[in-house]
């Protein structure tokens, strides 16, 4: 080892003490020498000479294996780096020990490193050194201090393991899933990467065991928060605050060391279907507190009330019959919901879809996303309610069918439905007449409307009535032909003489065809001969002369009788017996007596 000039002992010659190389010289211990004699250049003490050497060699020994000491750098190649701490030969360390992330050699020839000295010596002769495991060494002590004076530490989270995770402090570490947080976290994949702070709790440097907590880190720095926070939190009061979870019903927010609930409904004005539509974690927003228990410390918070409710003002922005613009938000079975602005909806109703489309569903017309134009119909603030039509900004076509079909034109449709009342033809696209049942024949009973027309039919029918306010179009089909019952009542009148065929007897009277399509009654009171005590016998199938006795045009009815028929028998009979007998004679009731 070299001995620096200001400790050389002036009674020592220089060439008293063997020459040490300057390379060995660098990180070595300095002796301190004295020599008890002087002696010329060429004299010297064999036994002194000899302990002098010894104590040179023992001057090497004071660098011990596993102890870390300062090196220089003699030479950086693409493989080693060769590195001198002082000994009889220099280290030879791999490059890569020396390299950053960008794969960039950090050294060059004349830095000083610290360097673990693993060996003495190798087969080679060289000593074994190591910089990476020097770092580890360093690492360590600081370890062992940041546990001891209880100082934080920060780590890179490496990976997910068993109980918890791995992190890198510059050695490894153990996480447990226990201290990563002060409450439960349940998605551990997702710290990956992240750099964290925390505090060790347990140091084994033996067994090479660190275990490292974030959580006690956390509580202690939430409890100082708290305390703060306490101390000024009041209601009304406007905070800053970070979205530290997020559920189904609302967020909880970090005020400071103090969690407050922002519940769904005091999130925005308008439609809300989950919190995570408008926030999360690690959202910095304001919040108002809206309630706090100081007993309880639970605070309640809000967000839409830091801007005015919309609502007071939607009758100036959206009065009645004011066209307007939105878009779908939601669908339900009986309308779609358009928001005409942030915290404003109005409903279209499915009635209010299409002037003539029978709309079953909403989406048949709209869907969630589109823009809609619509007609504001009515307005209730006090309820949050606006009722859209969206119909009403396009005419309607049903106060044009009146003008193009006018009552009595003759129309051309196919059947679309049939019921059991009558059947739905198609006029025009989503426009349908009804021809009731009571309008397909003018002689026929029909019991459905099956019996005349076919789905899918294209029929020709006459428009009977419009009724635009509550879009019903009558139509029929009878009306295109000639009115048999008109027909009758023109040709016959009460008191002529008719032959007609029973079709059917009940309990009250004879129904009787008299002509095709055409039927009268007899009721049972016209059978019977009064007079002769005589009582007929009708039968169905069977034609019968009788007499009109009544004709109901308007309700199509005519009542028939027989027994008017035999007393005009009776009366011509006796018209000619009065005649031959002159003036006097007997009565109408004395010939009938003795008929």
């Amino acid at each position: 080892m070299a001995i620096s000039q200001d400790e050389q002992n002036p009674a020592v010659e220089p060439h008293s003490a063997p020459p040490v190389p300057a390379r060995q010289a660098a990180g070595r211990q300095t002796l301190k020498l004295t020599a008890p004699w002087v002696q010329g250049d060429d004299d010297s003490d064999p036994q002194e000479h000899a302990r002098l050497l010894d104590l040179y060699d023992n001057s090497f020994r004071n660098i011990a294996e596993g102890e870390v000491v300062k090196g220089t750098v003699l030479k950086v190649t693409d493989t080693e780096v060769v590195v001198d701490v002082g000994y009889k030969s220099e280290g030879i360390i791999p490059v890569d020990e020396f390299v950053d992330e960008a794969g960039q050699v950090t050294v060059q020839a004349g830095d000083v490193v610290d360097v673990l000295l693993e060996r003495t010596e190798d087969r080679e002769g060289h000593i074994v050194l190591s910089r990476e495991k020097a770092e580890k060494m360093k690492i360590w002590d600081e370890v062992e201090r940041a546990f001891a004076e209880r100082k934080v530490v920060i780590g890179r989270v490496i990976e997910r393991i068993k109980g918890g995770l791995a992190v890198d402090i510059g050695v490894r570490a153990f996480l447990p899933g226990s201290q990563i947080d002060v409450r439960p976290v349940r998605n551990l994949d997702a710290l990956r990467g992240q750099e964290l702070r925390m505090r060790v709790i347990k140091v084994n440097k033996k067994r090479g065991n660190i275990v490292l907590s974030r959580k006690v880190l956390l509580e202690e720095e939430n409890a100082e928060k708290k305390k703060h926070t306490l101390e000024t939190l009041a209601e009304a009061k406007v905070l800053h605050g970070v979205v530290k979870n997020i559920t189904d019903y609302g967020a909880f927010i970090d005020l400071g060391g103090i969690d407050g609930l922002l519940h769904i409904t005091d999130m925005s004005w308008g439609r809300v279907g989950h919190p995570s539509e408008l926030f999360k974690v690690n959202d910095e927003i304001e919040v108002i507190v809206l309630k706090y228990d100081s007993s309880t410390e639970r605070v309640s918070l809000g967000h839409k009330q830091l801007v005015p409710d919309p609502w007071t003002t939607v009758m100036d922005r959206y009065p009645g019959g004011a066209r307007v613009s939105g878009k779908v938000v939601s669908l339900t079975d009986y309308g779609a919901f358009i928001e005409l602005e942030p915290g404003v909806e109005g409903l279209i109703h499915v009635s209010e879809m299409s002037w003539s489309k029978r709309v079953k569903h909403p989406s048949k017309i709209l869907n969630v996303g589109d823009s809609v134009d619509a007609m504001v119909l009515g307005v209730d603030p006090s309820a949050r309610r606006i009722s859209l039509g969206l119909k009403q900004v396009e005419s309607n076509p049903w106060h044009e069918l009146a003008e193009k079909y006018p009552v009595g034109t003759r129309i051309k449709g196919k059947v679309r439905n049939l019921t059991e009342f009558g059947a739905f033809v198609e006029v025009e696209e989503d426009i349908d007449g009804l021809i009731h049942i009571s309008d397909m024949s003018w002689s026929k009973r029909i019991k459905h409307p099956s019996e005349v027309l076919k789905k899918s039919d294209v029929v020709e029918a006459m428009v009977l009535s419009i009724d635009a306010e509550n879009q019903r179009l009558s139509l029929g089909l009878k009306q295109l032909a000639t009115d048999i019952w008109e027909d009758f009542f023109s040709r016959h009148h009460v008191g002529d003489t008719i032959e007609g065929k029973v079709v059917r007897l009940t309990n009250f009277g004879a129904f009787v065809e008299l002509d095709e399509g055409i039927e009268g009654l007899i009721h049972v009171s016209e059978f019977d001969d009064a007079h002769g005590g005589e009582k007929i016998e009708l039968e169905v199938e069977k034609t019968y002369p009788m007499k009109i006795i009544k004709l109901s045009p308007a309700e199509r009815k005519i009542g028939l009788s027989i027994r008017a028929l035999k007393s005009d028998d009776v009366r011509s009979e006796w018209d000619v017996y009065s005649s031959s007998q002159g003036s006097g004679g007997a009565t109408l009731g004395e010939h009938l007596k003795h008929k």
